[in-house]
């Protein structure tokens, strides 16, 4: 049914030079049977690369336009079925310096993609979002908050409008950039220490293989007005850097003994856990396989929308899904995944 959902399908992927953005446009290419691919990206010099990656796919077309943009937006959105909006800032400590270029980007670019969207009639708006928007403590995750509930509200706001606003929230992407893993790499390439901000740090992670998949999912399963968390293993911070340690340092002619674990203390507007989803969010919250559809806590009259999923595993949700609470993986566990997802690979 998936195939067919996205069969003959024109879409249009924002951030497509991004981690999940790249992968969203390499997997929706590969796998499904779409008529035409469009991905905006504002950095000339990785979109040049993209456009040379697929020159001979005659699906995909790629152009510089910035979601600040919202003429531009417009325009290209004519014609489209599906966007998926993974476009954003999503550096913690670049958003606390320059929170008012978060703003303009995480915020006002998500109020252009919803307008473009209702002018050009799409079908479906998904954005990607974050754990961070969840009782945020930072600049970032306080943008992608309001991101979603932009998005949440455009479900409703439009009484002529037929599009399906949806969100989809996920954790730490392993291996993205600018993520843990290729900071930990080189310290250990470079002999230590490897610096960790606290000891008791945890964190959800997934592969981006795994996040895509469930963003292209969530375009299937979405009412309107939802967001979908996904379902996420949990890991402490501290046994990642000790299997890195032990499994990459002889490959860079060290002793793992002799690499250290430096204890730094935390960031501005970092977290030692993270939630995906909150005390208040449950009552309203359905179990899925893969996934928690959390309902919008204002559903008005004007959309009449059943909250009903093939396969539900439960609408009886009382727990919060928060990193610190949740059975964290053994190193053994977490070396396994590391080599399934081939993420020690430079």
């Amino acid at each position: 049914m998936k195939q067919e959902f996205f069969r003959n399908k024109r879409i249009l992927v924002t951030g497509a030079c991004g981690t999940v953005g790249s992968e969203l446009v390499d997997q929706l290419l590969r796998d499904y049977q779409i008529k035409e691919l469009i991905g905006i990206d504002n950095n000339e010099s990785e979109l040049f690369f993209t456009e040379q990656k697929y020159q001979n796919n005659d699906k995909a077309q790629f152009f510089i336009a910035d979601i600040r943009d919202c003429e531009k937006l417009k325009h290209l959105m004519c014609g489209i079925n599906i966007v998926f909006h993974a476009a954003a800032y999503k550096h913690v400590i670049l958003c606390e310096k320059s929170p008012f270029e978060a703003v303009q980007t995480n915020i006002l670019g998500v109020r252009n993609i919803i307008q473009a969207a209702h002018d050009a009639k799409v079908s479906h708006v998904v954005f990607t979002s974050s754990d961070k928007a969840v009782n945020p403590t930072n600049v970032m995750g306080t943008s992608k908050l309001m991101g979603e509930r932009l998005i949440t509200a455009a479900n409703s706001d439009y009484h002529d409008c037929k599009t399906r606003f949806i969100s989809t929230r996920f954790g730490n992407v392993l291996g993205s950039r600018g993520s843990v893993i290729p900071i930990f790499r080189e310290q250990i390439k470079n002999g230590g220490p490897v610096t960790l901000t606290d000891e008791q740090m945890t964190r959800f992670i997934m592969s981006i293989d795994e996040a895509v998949r469930l963003v292209i999912d969530s375009a299937f399963f979405a009412k309107g007005g939802e967001v979908f968390v996904t379902k996420m293993p949990v890991i402490q911070i501290i046994d990642l850097a000790k299997v890195m340690i032990q499994e990459l340092a002889a490959k860079y002619g060290r002793k793992p003994e002799d690499i250290e674990i430096k204890i730094i203390g935390s960031k501005p507007g970092e977290k030692l856990y993270e939630e995906l989803m909150t005390d208040e969010e449950t009552p309203r919250t359905i179990e899925l396989e893969c996934y928690f559809s959390v309902r919008p806590a204002y559903i008005p009259i004007n959309r009449d929308i059943e909250y009903k999923y093939d396969g539900a595993i439960s609408e009886d949700v009382s727990n919060a899904y928060n990193s610190a609470n949740e059975t964290k993986m053994t190193q053994d566990e977490l070396k396994d995944f590391l080599y399934t997802n081939k993420l020690l690979e430079e």
